[in-house]
């Protein structure tokens, strides 16, 4: 692909090569997540892969929620 701008390359690029924050899947209770680990046992969820649809309206199960790993 040829890309024909009068942009620096380095706006063109900007971003492309963003790393995102290594993820786990874990399941606690019987809901499989992936999670974010954080420092000292907790880690923030990222998504719901596998639960019951019930357990999506569960404010501790929310993405962004701290939960603790032990």
């Amino acid at each position: 692909m040829i890309l024909y701008t009068v942009m620096p390359m380095e706006q063109v690029w900007e971003g492309a090569l963003h790393t995102f924050p290594p993820v786990r899947e874990i399941s606690i209770k019987g809901v499989l997540m992936q999670v974010e680990p954080l420092e000292e046992g907790r880690a923030r969820i990222v998504r719901l892969l596998d639960c019951s649809l019930d357990r999506y309206l569960d404010p501790a199960l929310s993405p962004g929620a701290i939960i603790s790993l032990t």
